[in-house]
C-alpha cells in the first residue's frame, strides 16, 4: 500500500468547510490527556518521593473527570458545544493552577486530593466533541476514516506528549510540565468553543425517552463500556510502571520516549486502520481487535531493559488504535444522534475508569515489588479486556439493529452479526 492511497483519505476529509480548524483546535484541547496524568505523577512522586501517593492523586483526576465528563457531553448535546465548553475549561485552567499552587506550597494532602478532582471534574472530553463533528458532517461511509484519523491524532498527543511533560519536570521542574498540559488544553478549549458554524445541532431530550438512561444503558454502550475500563488500565498502569522502570534504570527522562513508542505504534496501526476496509462486521472487528490487543501487550511481561521496552511498547502500540476505533465505530452505528456525544462520552469514561484503576494498582505495586514485575498490572488488564469481549459477543450480535430511532450511524443486517 502506497503512502499516496492511505493518505489519500484523509485528504478528502478535509474538503468539509472548516475541519482543519476543529481538528487542530481538538488536538490542542486534547494535549493535557497524558500530560495531566504522568504530570501529576512526576510532580507527587517529586514533592514526597511516593510513588504509591503519586498514582492515587493521578487516579482521584481521572476518576473524578470520569464522572463528570458524561454530564458535560450531555449538556454539549443539549444545549451545544460552544457554551459548555468554555464554562469547562475555564474551570480547568482555575482549579489546575490551584492544584499545582498546593503541591509546591506543601498544604495538607487531602487538599492536594480534592483539587485535583476539581481540575479533572472540569476536564470535557474532547474526542467525543470532534467526532460529534465529524459524524454530523459525514456519511456513514466516510466516518471509520474519520475516527481512525481523530484516533491517530489521540496518538500524536501520546507521542509528544510524555516526553514533553518528562523533560520539562526533569530539565526544569514538575509543575511547568503540569501546567504546560493545562493551559495548552485551556487555549485549544476555548479555540473549539468559538467555532459555532461547525458544531453539531442542538437536541432537545425526545418526547417520551428516558433522557441519560436511555443512552447509558444501550448494550453496545455498555459492553464496550466496560472492555475499555480493562484497556484504560493497561493505560493507567503502564504510565506509572513505565516512570518507576526507567527511575530504576538511571534515566528517568527517557520515560517519556518508552511511552512514546507505544503511542508511536498505534499511530501507525491507526492510519492503515482507517483506509483498510476490513471483512465482517463492526461487531466482528471489534472484538477481533480486542483479542489482538490482549495477547499483544503480554509482551511487556519479558521487558528487561529500556530498549526492550521501547520495542515491546511499539509492537503492543499496534493494537491500541483498531481496538478503540473498531468500539467508537460500533457504538457510534447503534446510538441515537440526540445522545452520540454522551454515548461517545460512555465509552471514553470507561477508559478513564480504568485509567484510575491502573494508577492506583501499579502504584502500589511499583513501591511493592519494583517496576519490572509490576509490569504484571497492564499484562492482566490486557487478558481480561480481551476474555470481556469474547463473552460478550453473543449480546453484541443479538443487538444487530439500533434500538432507539434515528441512529447515527451505518446499520447492520440482524444475519450480520
Amino acid at each position: 500500500m502506497s503512502a499516496r492511497t492511505v493518505f489519500r483519505p484523509y485528504a478528502r476529509l478535509f474538503e468539509v468547510p472548516g475541519s482543519r480548524a476543529f481538528c487542530f483546535a481538538g488536538w490542542l484541547a486534547r494535549l493535557p490527556m497524558p500530560i495531566l496524568g504522568l504530570g501529576t505523577v512526576l510532580l507527587v512522586k517529586g514533592a514526597t518521593g511516593s510513588y504509591g501517593l503519586a498514582g492515587a492523586v493521578a487516579g482521584t483526576l481521572a476518576l473524578v473527570g470520569s464522572v463528570f465528563s458524561p454530564m458535560w457531553a450531555r449538556a454539549m448535546d443539549r444545549r451545544g458545544q460552544g457554551v459548555v465548553l468554555r464554562w469547562a475549561f475555564t474551570g480547568y485552567l482555575v482549579f489546575g493552577t490551584a492544584f499545582v499552587a498546593v503541591v509546591v506550597l506543601g498544604a495538607p494532602q487531602w487538599v492536594w486530593f480534592v483539587l485535583a478532582g476539581a481540575t479533572g471534574a472540569c476536564g470535557p472530553n474532547v474526542g467525543s466533541s470532534v467526532r460529534a463533528r465529524w459524524a454530523h458532517a459525514l456519511d456513514a461511509e466516510r466516518r471509520q476514516t474519520a475516527f481512525a484519523l481523530e484516533s491517530v491524532i489521540d496518538e500524536v498527543v501520546f507521542v509528544v506528549g510524555p516526553p514533553m511533560v518528562t523533560l520539562l519536570a526533569t530539565l526544569i521542574n514538575p509543575p511547568v510540565g503540569f501546567m504546560t498540559g493545562v493551559i495548552t488544553g485551556f487555549v485549544g478549549g476555548l479555540w473549539l468553543a468559538g467555532l459555532r458554524e461547525t458544531e453539531p445541532p442542538v437536541h432537545p431530550p425526545e418526547a417520551g425517552g428516558s433522557g441519560w438512561r436511555s443512552v447509558l444503558l444501550l448494550p453496545t454502550v455498555l459492553v464496550v463500556a466496560t472492555v475499555y475500563v480493562a484497556i484504560g488500565c493497561v493505560f493507567g498502569a503502564i504510565d506509572v510502571v513505565v516512570v518507576g522502570f526507567a527511575d530504576a534504570q538511571d534515566a528517568p527522562a527517557l520515560a517519556g520516549v518508552a511511552l512514546a513508542a507505544f503511542a508511536g505504534g498505534s499511530l501507525v496501526a491507526g492510519l492503515v486502520y482507517g483506509v483498510v476496509r476490513l471483512p465482517g462486521t463492526l461487531v466482528t472487528r471489534y472484538v477481533s481487535c480486542a483479542v489482538f490487543f490482549g495477547v499483544v501487550v503480554q509482551g511487556v511481561l519479558a521487558v528487561g531493559s529500556l530498549p526492550g521496552l521501547i520495542v515491546a511498547g511499539f509492537v503492543a502500540g499496534l493494537s491500541i488504535a483498531p481496538v478503540l476505533v473498531s468500539g467508537m465505530s460500533l457504538v457510534e452505528s447503534r446510538v441515537p444522534r440526540s445522545g452520540l456525544t454522551e454515548a461517545l462520552t460512555w465509552v471514553v469514561t470507561g477508559l478513564t475508569l480504568g485509567v484510575t484503576a491502573g494508577s492506583a494498582v501499579s502504584g502500589s505495586a511499583v513501591d511493592r515489588w519494583g517496576a519490572e514485575t509490576a509490569f504484571a498490572v497492564p499484562a492482566v488488564a490486557a487478558a481480561v479486556a480481551a476474555l470481556l469481549a469474547l463473552v460478550a459477543l453473543p449480546l453484541l450480535r443479538r443487538e444487530a439493529r439500533p434500538p432507539v430511532p434515528g441512529a447515527a450511524g451505518r446499520i447492520e443486517h440482524p444475519a450480520a452479526g
